[in-house]
């Protein structure tokens, strides 16, 4: 995996630990909604883990949003 590559995936999971802090959910309480583990949850948030589509689907629905939501960088990086 390549540096662009593994920002992005540090880009997505915090946009994944903001919305679940938001929803004052802890880790946890995020991996019971969406049925995954809880070391999963915090993989994803530190931008360890390429998760597939049906996870991030599975976490969006969780959180109240979408996986575009999820997905959209406000701030992608520069060229």
């Amino acid at each position: 995996m390549d540096l662009d590559q593994q920002q992005f995936l540090r880009r997505l999971g915090d946009r994944i630990r903001d919305r679940r802090t938001t929803l004052n959910l802890t880790q946890a309480e995020l991996a019971e909604r969406c049925g995954l583990h809880r070391t999963f949850i915090g993989s994803v948030e530190r931008g360890e883990r390429n998760l597939a589509l049906l996870s991030l689907r599975k976490i969006a629905t969780a959180l109240r949003s979408t996986p575009a939501e999820l997905l959209a960088d406000p701030d992608p990086p520069p060229k």
